[in-house]
């Protein structure tokens, strides 16, 4: 891994010679046909074609390549795989090493579409889930099986926020199944806020989508892999057909130079109005990492460098469907929109049954109506006007 500061890491990882020729920002290659002017040109493409020499455009271009070796420094693996969407990141990191008769272990409060992915597909496949509680931490170890060929970690949780306990995770599944794959869905952290492959995670996977691009105006996902899995993870995905086009792994690549400074200010904003939400009378709890009353406080403030933008509280009471119209249409700032990561500020609502629905381990322990925000570039003040606002609505 690259001993540069983080910082630094992400203005210049990716920017080589060869990817940029003489520019600041690496060059948009698009093309599906490569050509060859030799025979022992193309021979030496065959030989090489998986080490980053063109071959054929779905095995990347130089625009690719130079995010790819971008990732690679950044989160410190032997290879990143790059796909159209953080959920295809998800599901084809997943189906990369499992096969019918095979057994997942599922962190209860992932992503919505990751746990259809499972209940769906993978059940098609013959492939089982076991859902387990995002706090389980060492005790893991009682659901890993002889045939458990996957465990599936995402930190924070979906929505609710639990910070998992990756280290004792690791620990106690390497210690009963150490040939298990273990995948984490690292999109809060954006690859770089917590370093997964340093913890002992295999791949590493975010939507890319979010703070990578940070402009909202884009889809890719990415998967970095430590060396033990990187050849089965990229041969598999590319017999699947996974692969992104050259303009946007450009943005995407682009959006990196950029990703310091603005993690910077989301982290910032958010922790202001996360403790400006918990003095607020209508608020019960604040799904906030970086606050103590976020579970798994602790292990954020032992393993994470800062916090991102998207957090989520609790209101004291559960909103009727009007209340729950009044409050989310009339916002100035904050707009309703699902994914997040961008500039602008974000907000949605989940009434305590329907988180219960997509919680088939783990379930929440309050009764009012759960908000989730993110936290954009706007100034803070206007976005606490804009909150405040919000809950005169509700009353």
């Amino acid at each position: 891994m690259s001993s540069k500061k983080i910082d630094t890491a992400l203005v210049s990882a990716g920017r080589k010679k060869k990817y940029t020729h003489g520019a600041v920002n690496s060059v948009i290659q698009r093309a599906s046909s490569l050509v060859f002017d030799t025979l022992a040109d193309k021979k030496h493409a065959i030989k090489n074609r998986a080490k980053g020499e063109l071959f054929y455009g779905r095995r990347g271009t130089l625009t690719h390549f130079a995010l790819q070796d971008a990732m690679v420094e950044l989160e410190g693996g032997a290879g990143c795989y790059l796909y159209p969407c953080g959920a295809a990141a998800v599901s084809n990191s997943i189906l990369a090493f499992v096969a019918s008769g095979d057994h997942v272990l599922m962190t209860g409060a992932a992503y919505e579409p990751t746990q259809e992915f499972c209940n769906v597909v993978l059940k098609g496949l013959g492939v089982s889930t076991t859902y387990y509680d995002p706090l389980i931490g060492e005790r893991i170890a009682d659901l890993v099986q002889p045939n458990t060929k996957v465990v599936f970690l995402e930190s924070p949780s979906s929505i609710t926020m639990e910070v998992q306990d990756i280290p004792a995770i690791v620990k106690a599944v390497r210690a009963v199944n150490p040939d298990a794959v273990i995948i984490m869905d690292n999109t809060w952290a954006a690859g770089v806020l917590f370093k997964a492959l340093d913890h002992g995670v295999d791949i590493s996977v975010q939507a890319g989508t979010k703070y990578i691009v940070g402009h909202s105006d884009a889809m890719i996902g990415t998967a970095v892999s430590n060396e033990r899995c990187w050849d089965q993870l990229r041969e598999r995905s590319y017999l699947m057909g996974q692969m992104v086009d050259a303009d946007t792994a450009y943005v995407a690549a682009r959006g990196l130079r950029t990703m310091g400074v603005r993690l910077k200010q989301h982290h910032e904003s958010s922790i202001k109005i996360a403790q400006w939400l918990a003095e607020r009378p209508e608020v019960a709890q604040v799904n906030h990492p970086a606050l103590p009353s976020c579970k798994g406080h602790e292990f954020f403030v032992r393993d994470f460098a800062g916090s991102c933008g998207l957090f989520s509280f609790v209101l004291n009471k559960r909103l009727s469907s009007e209340e729950i119209a009044n409050f989310l249409d009339h916002f100035e700032y904050f707009s309703m929109a699902y994914s997040w990561g961008g500039y602008e500020s974000l907000i949605l609502a989940n009434q305590p049954e329907e988180l219960n629905r997509i919680r088939p381990a783990g379930k929440v322990d309050f009764d009012g109506t759960l908000i989730r925000v993110h936290i954009g570039l706007e100034d803070c003040d206007d976005l606490i006007e804009d909150l405040a606002n919000g809950f005169s609505r509700i009353g």
